[in-house]
């Protein structure tokens, strides 16, 4: 018999008589053709992010059936229930601004409906931080299973796979590389299959640290979406999450600083999507647990990057699962990491990776011989970003990484869309492009615009690379001198929106600091005369643009850290 609080008798519906309340539930779920001897078992919930709008999760019906196995298979019930679900492609303005509103409902359909634990599923962008957001919120026994990332497919010979390749073709389209039929033919193949983008951005870099984290079985965040393998650790993960119901395992009973610091750590370690740090840092705060872009800057400056995948390096997902995946990702990092951190499988980190298999391959270095010498993610601040900005200096042009140009601004998207590519447009190879009105309000929701594209003049000429900046974000999958997620945002006031034609604007990435070469006085004197636009606005978006916070804190909403 299951205990009071267990099974179906957990989150019952209020009817003023608990009695009638299981009874009612019963009477229901039996219509589903369930026996009493079935509804006597603990419950994991599984939640079903499938959706036809969202390739990188065309497996999940498959994973589902896995989990259930796994479940069924050691003596509980497994109920699949749906939640919202978002892919970078398909969401208007951006699935950032959706991310909060998918982590709302995955936190109330796991308050609302009987479960003692629950598999999480998701694989593309915004998905599993989400997932996860929601589920430390609530803090009942959970375990995340992803996706899995797509195969790669080819283009007259060449080995391509998304999105590192959609970027770079395109551009070459833009510059009058490719024509028409060119493209048309690449776009058929960036996307052989389904799961997530097969290089290191923005839903590998989640897995990944999410498993690092703790929160997943053991390697398994980087077998491909179509492989066995994807199976048998959606089959392994329903296994666990019966365990860790059984033991009634809460995040808050194994997740402290130390977790977060490895997936820090890692993030760094594997050339990881600056969206990683706005991602753990919302998903920290959700069990009161700050993350510090200083201390994570500190921490990882001379830490040696050792992956080497698109976009900081040349394989793709599928060479790093062969390479030995996860685990010897870990293991390779042994010194840097708290191998005393404890995981949902009830075990520690280094009592994981010590028989991490180690045959001879070329995607995962060492210190000794890494991709990239330290800190693949660098952290900014000055004039121009008095609280913070980043950049992803591991896919940076070295040469630009010291660098002092005059601006060239943009106000918004439509701006850019306009002028971009006019051949008027009074630009150079040596310039700064700057785009505002792209961060967590002024966007809304942050949108993955920071990669600024080329002019088409200068990309005509050969210029593949230039200094960019913006209060947004870009792709994990993106490369180039980029500087990101700069605090205060233009649409909260912050210097960035007083940047003008022809200010000189200084990178330093070593030193850390990004400036606006005019005086503070000038700035303060800026500010005062620029007007803020106050919009009329209702249901989610009046929720979102009322409480969401600045990228350096997540971008999550306030009430919910």
């Amino acid at each position: 018999m299951t205990n009071q609080e267990d099974g179906m008798k957990k989150n019952l519906t209020n009817y003023g008589d608990k009695g009638f309340s299981i009874f009612l539930r019963k009477a229901f779920i039996k219509g589903l053709g369930y026996s009493d001897e079935m509804l006597d078992k603990k419950i994991i919930g599984i939640t079903n992010t499938f959706s036809d709008y969202n390739p990188c999760h065309g497996n999940v019906p498959d994973l589902i059936k896995s989990v259930k196995t796994g479940i069924l298979s050691n003596g509980a019930i497994p109920l699949e229930f749906p939640t919202i679900t978002i892919h970078e492609s398909f969401a208007n303005p951006t699935s950032m601004y959706l991310r909060n509103l998918m982590s709302i409902d995955t936190e109330e359909m796991l308050r609302a409906q009987p479960m003692d634990a629950c598999v999480l599923i998701g694989g593309c962008d915004k998905t599993v931080p989400a997932q996860i957001m929601g589920g430390l919120s609530t803090n009942i026994p959970l375990i995340q299973l992803v996706t899995g990332p797509m195969l790669t497919g080819s283009f007259r010979g060449e080995r391509v796979g998304a999105c590192t390749d959609c970027r770079r073709f395109w551009a070459s389209y833009r510059a009058e590389e490719l024509n028409n039929e060119d493209i048309e033919e690449v776009n058929n193949q960036l996307v052989p299959t389904v799961g997530t983008c097969g290089v290191m951005g923005t839903a590998s870099t989640m897995a990944i640290t999410t498993e690092a984290l703790g929160l997943m079985v053991p390697n398994s965040a980087c077998a491909p979406a179509v492989s066995a393998d994807r199976k048998r650790i959606a089959e392994s993960t329903g296994k666990t999450a019966v365990k860790i119901a059984m033991e009634n395992l809460k995040p808050s009973d194994y997740l402290s600083e130390k977790n977060f610091l490895n997936a820090l750590i890692v993030l760094s370690s594997i050339g990881g999507s600056t969206n990683g740090l706005v991602h753990l840092t919302a998903m920290a705060g959700r069990l009161g647990i700050t993350i510090d872009l200083i201390k994570f800057d500190d921490i990882t400056k001379n830490l040696p990057m050792i992956v080497d995948l698109k976009p900081s390096g040349t394989g793709y997902m599928e060479d790093l699962y062969k390479a030995g995946g996860s685990q010897r990702i870990f293991y390779e990092l042994r010194d840097f990491l708290y191998l005393d951190a404890k995981s949902v499988n009830g075990t520690t980190l280094g009592e994981e990776i010590k028989n991490s298999a180690k045959w001879t391959q070329n995607i995962i270095t060492n210190k000794s011989n890494p991709v990239f010498n330290a800190g693949s993610i660098a952290v900014l601040k000055g004039t121009l970003a008095p609280n913070s900005a980043i950049i992803k200096q591991s896919a940076a042009t070295e040469s630009l990484l010291i660098h002092e140009g005059r601006a060239v601004v943009f106000e918004g998207l439509e701006d850019l869309a306009n002028r971009i590519d006019r051949d008027d447009l009074d630009v150079t190879k040596d310039d700064v492009l700057v785009l505002k009105s792209i961060g967590p309000k002024g966007g809304p929701g942050m949108p993955e615009a920071g990669l600024i594209p080329i002019p088409k003049k200068l990309a005509k000429q050969g210029v593949k690379d230039m200094v960019r900046i913006s209060d947004g974000r870009m792709s994990g999958t993106a490369s180039g001198t980029i500087i990101l997620h700069v605090t205060p945002e233009s649409y909260e006031n912050g210097p960035l929106a007083i940047v003008q034609n022809g200010d000189l604007i200084k990178l330093d990435v070593p030193k850390r600091k990004i400036d606006l070469m005019i005086s503070e006085e000038e700035i303060a004197e800026r500010l005062l005369k620029r007007k803020k636009v106050n919009m009329r606005r209702r249901g989610y978006n009046k929720i979102y643009m009322e409480h969401v916070t600045q990228a350096d804190r997540g971008v999550d909403f306030d009430f919910l850290i």
